[in-house]
């Protein structure tokens, strides 16, 4: 079946979903299509183990009505069982967007795009609910430079990642096939905007930490290499029109501007008035090229089209980020807990 885009995600209609499972929801794009979907009226269960994500992300969504925070694993075995549902949406958030994310937690990368995975399919599929995997871009199979497949060696940090992708993505697929299950796969790319993390090594978010804290703001190897932004409430667009059709087949979400990151650290500097100095430093990177989306799917078939510049969600970021710094996150090692109705981080 040919995808659909049905739904108008900026306000102009209401979801077409009644009650949405968002699985990393207290993550930076997790808790902006939480608070996206309750304003267009649907129902919200926010379920995050918090190893990465946060509370106080959707705290300004409690006592909201329809919002519920679950603090749970999902690739806990029963997981699937203690959600109550019945869910017209679930959107899978929960694995990790790069390898840097959670370089020294291997295991639960691996276990985040396997089991859970396959336990939020299995919500989805009890309750005859659409499913929608965000994934991250393909890894670049010639990551050395030196002609050698990445597939090659798989103890590379970049494998784990972009094999439990690999996993997701075929199981996705193998369900859609073999079951019929109305399940999609968006690959997200860079994406930025108030309360992303700043403790990451790539751009936008290390040249604003360093320029924020009035360190000296620095851009690998000669500042040439490019960077395709994504400001959030464009992606957030995406995925939601992606989620209203029928797509089986991955849809790459991204920007269209691409910055150098030259450019990108000297707008920073300029936005946050720091003194901070531009400083060129070796490039520590694997040589791995820098993917790039291809929209015209995303374009021709949902009409998603990124409205804000790379300059002008900079500087909304920056100043939001100003206004309220966002501190690191921190695994507490405690065990998990439901918590519902209203509450306050």
């Amino acid at each position: 079946m040919m995808p659909t885009a049905a739904f108008s995600p900026r306000g102009e209609s209401r979801a077409p979903w009644g009650r949405v499972l968002v699985t990393g929801g207290a993550g930076f794009l997790g808790s902006h299509l939480c608070t996206r979907l309750l304003d267009a009226g649907a129902e919200v269960d926010c379920l995050d183990n918090l190893s990465t994500g946060r509370a106080e992300k959707v705290a300004h969504l409690a006592g909201r009505s329809g919002f519920r925070f679950l603090e749970r694993d999902i690739s806990e075995p029963g997981c699937a069982d203690v959600l109550p549902g019945p869910y017209d949406l679930v959107l899978h958030l929960a694995g990790p967007a790069s390898p840097a994310a959670r370089p020294e937690r291997p295991v639960e990368v691996l276990e985040a795009g396997s089991l859970g995975t396959r336990n939020a399919l299995a919500v989805a599929g009890r309750d005859g609910a659409r499913f929608l995997l965000a994934s991250s871009p393909p890894v670049c199979t010639d990551a050395r430079g030196d002609g050698t497949p990445d597939d090659a060696d798989p103890v590379r940090p970049h494998r784990v990642c972009a094999d439990a992708v690999r996993f997701a993505e075929a199981l996705i697929a193998a369900h859609a096939g073999a079951h019929g299950a109305n399940a999609g796969i968006v690959r997200l790319f860079t994406g930025y905007g108030p309360g992303m993390r700043t403790d990451g090594a790539g751009m936008p978010a290390a040249a604003i930490e360093q320029a924020l804290a009035g360190r000296p703001v620095t851009v690998p190897g000669d500042g040439g290499r490019r960077h395709p932004l994504c400001y959030v409430d464009d992606m957030v667009d995406g995925i939601l029109l992606v989620a209203a059709g029928r797509s089986v087949r991955p849809v790459d979400i991204g920007g269209d501007e691409e910055p150098t990151a030259a450019e990108i650290a000297r707008l920073v500097i300029e936005l946050t008035g720091s003194d901070s100095p531009l400083v060129f430093v070796e490039d520590a990177g694997d040589g791995r090229a820098e993917p790039r989306p291809v929209t015209g799917f995303a374009r021709e078939i949902f009409g998603w089209l990124p409205s804000v510049t790379w300059r002008d969600g900079l500087e909304r970021t920056v100043a939001a980020l100003r206004e309220r710094p966002d501190p690191l996150p921190t695994a507490t090692g405690e065990p998990t807990q439901e918590r519902t109705g209203e509450w306050r981080a």
